[in-house]
């Protein structure tokens, strides 16, 4: 029996309804997609993963990485962008032994470290802690570029969103990305501003991010096999959680350099700086009593500056250098002095004279 006209025209219409939801659907997909504030977010973040991950020799396609994990992935750092290495710290020679022994070498060799109860393993968590300037990030660097592991250089920043539950994702994400590219480690630095003392006090997110690292970190579902490291580096250790500091056994305090530690630092500051015979180098040493190595760095570059800005004065020709003549190498800028050192950078006041 062939349907009736009012029968076509209710298919009709049920056809005709159907298509124009499917286009709705469509239309206000692309459009919400085109007035997400975080689509711009999403595609860097993408692109930078891509481009670290290339130079890990890791396929981004091949991890198979969630939305969440790709966008942590854009806090990898490759050993070849890192120029600092455990040759170019001086004075820490003893701190640098024990992370290779107690860090490195755990988490490249497990196969020498394996054992039933996960003894001879490495650490879950690592603490560097003392004054500012006295190195903690230096050594991160360095232990980046050396220890053949990913390494994960995290900002809080990133773990931060302003919806609700993202920010547990992101710090889900965190730990199965470093799992899928183990051995990894997850360096913090002022990791006291993340991971303080829990209070009433508390935003609802702050907390339940705190509880949810520490249970990716530390949990029931983590094993002893896990070869995942959180580097942390703070100037206020008493602030940090005791749960956290539970989980961070291994500890080094970096101080302030002594005598020794002052002489290696600034020997491998001034190796390529000119100097003048006769240059008193432990005179040197025993006046920088209290300074840290930033202190120290920051010392060697006002006092090579003083012969620098000696000659650009004298060679001033209506307030400007030749730049023909320094450009071919025709300048000759006196070695450094130790007097220099102790020069303000008016470089016609001079300090008190060495005793």
């Amino acid at each position: 029996m062939a349907p009736s006209t009012q029968s076509k025209k209710l298919l009709l219409d049920v056809g005709l309804f159907a298509v124009s939801q499917v286009l709705f659907y469509y239309a206000f997909k692309v459009v919400m997609n085109q007035m997400d504030p975080a689509k711009g977010k999403r595609k860097e973040s993408k692109a930078k993963s891509k481009e670290t991950l290339g130079k890990l020799g890791i396929d981004l396609a091949s991890l198979d990485l969630s939305e969440h994990e790709e966008i942590i992935a854009g806090e990898v750092v490759a050993a070849e962008d890192i120029h600092v290495s455990f040759q170019d710290i001086g004075g820490l020679d003893p701190i640098i032994s024990q992370l290779r022994e107690a860090v490195i070498f755990p988490l490249v060799y497990p196969q020498l470290f394996d054992s039933a109860a996960g003894l001879f393993g490495a650490p879950k968590g690592v603490l560097m802690y003392g004054p500012p300037g006295c190195g903690k990030t230096m050594l991160a660097k360095a232990l980046a570029k050396e220890s053949g592991a990913t390494f994960i250089n995290m900002h809080v920043s990133t773990l931060t969103d302003k919806w609700f539950g993202e920010s547990n994702k992101l710090v889900a994400a965190l730990f199965s990305l470093a799992h899928k590219l183990q051995p990894a480690i997850i360096f913090i630095d002022e990791i006291d501003s993340f991971l303080r003392e829990r209070s009433r006090a508390d935003h609802e997110v702050t907390g339940m991010m705190k509880a949810e690292f520490m249970s990716m970190w530390d949990g029931l579902t983590t094993s002893n096999d896990t070869r995942i490291l959180v580097l942390g580096a703070t100037n206020r250790p008493n602030d940090i959680d005791s749960a956290i500091l539970r989980r961070m056994p291994k500890r080094f305090a970096i101080k302030l350099p002594d005598a020794h530690q002052r002489r290696n630092i600034l020997t491998l500051m001034l190796k390529d700086i000119r100097l003048e015979p006769g240059f008193d180098l432990e005179a040197l040493v025993k006046k920088t009593d209290g300074l840290s190595g930033s202190d120290l760095k920051e010392a060697c570059r006002n006092a090579a500056m003083v012969p620098v800005r000696e000659y650009m004065r004298k060679n001033l020709a209506n307030g400007q250098v030749d730049l023909e003549k320094v450009q071919a190498g025709k300048f000759d800028i006196r070695p450094l002095a130790l007097r220099d050192f102790l020069r303000s950078d008016d470089a016609e006041v001079t300090a008190e004279p060495l005793d």
